[in-house]
């Protein structure tokens, strides 16, 4: 009987990485929960393990390279590995944007994903049919007034990935890039800005359903679940009423 392929989904706490961590187990993975909040993840797990599918729970900051590499010794083998962490600080322009910001954008967003990615990837080669999936952002493949540290970073991860598909083409690990637009979470915006709802609501005033969290999930699931051979690239997906990152249909 083979075993239940495993699932590593990071930033697992809330948002889009819960999502994804909820569909990937539904399709039948076994998800290995992430993230530095561990009531989180351990009431997900819970959550997960009580309506019949298989979930573990493991506190992660993905900018600990010693943390990461004492995560990735539980693996001899993987199928997937979500990469989700991430975020965005501040909306300030590039002339009083705060270095610190752009940092810690910039570690968490790259640098995390580096050092989850390079720990991960022999047990993702050993299983013989592995998937590295990386969320990146719209933000990631054009810019926008006021989000000139994410843009980088984002851009940042964009490259990762498109390097990494250079470097390991012929491998039995597939790469996909998953770019979503905008999408309405119950902390992304919030927690760019500083805990400042009525900033955070603004950015979706007047949208015409903005992507959910279960929207990118799903579609992080169906290109995770495609037949191997099949690898989507970079995957785009917006609301129907966003054409661009500056271009948004609002009715206000």
């Amino acid at each position: 009987m083979a075993a239940t392929p495993i699932a590593v989904v990071t930033g697992a706490s809330s948002g889009i990485g819960a999502a994804t961590a909820r569909q990937l187990a539904a399709a039948g993975y076994r998800v290995v929960l992430t993230a530095r909040r561990t009531d989180r993840i351990e009431a997900l797990a819970t959550e997960l393990t009580e309506a019949g599918h298989q979930a573990t729970a493991y506190a992660l900051d993905v900018t600990d390279r010693a943390a990461v590499d004492e995560f990735a010794t539980a693996f001899r083998s993987l199928a997937v590995l979500v990469n989700n962490a991430g975020g965005a600080l501040g909306a300030d322009p590039v002339a009083t944007g705060d270095p610190d910001d752009w940092r810690r954008m910039y570690e968490t967003n790259v640098i995390g994903t580096l050092h989850v990615t390079q720990a991960l990837l022999p047990a993702l080669t050993a299983s013989g049919d592995g998937t590295v999936v990386i969320l990146s952002s719209t933000a990631g493949l054009a810019t926008y007034e006021g989000g000139g540290g994410y843009v980088a970073a984002k851009h940042g991860e964009h490259v990762l990935a498109e390097t990494l598909r250079l470097e390991i083409v012929g491998t039995p690990v597939r790469v996909i890039e998953v770019a979503p637009g905008m999408v309405r979470t119950e902390e992304f915006a919030t927690t760019r800005f500083r805990g400042d709802t009525e900033k955070a609501a603004r950015v979706y005033a007047g949208v015409d359903a903005p992507l959910s969290a279960d929207d990118v999930a799903d579609t992080i699931t169906w290109a995770v679940t495609r037949p191997s051979h099949v690898n989507i690239d970079l995957l785009v997906v917006r609301p129907r009423a966003q054409a661009s990152n500056s271009k948004v249909h609002r009715t206000l």
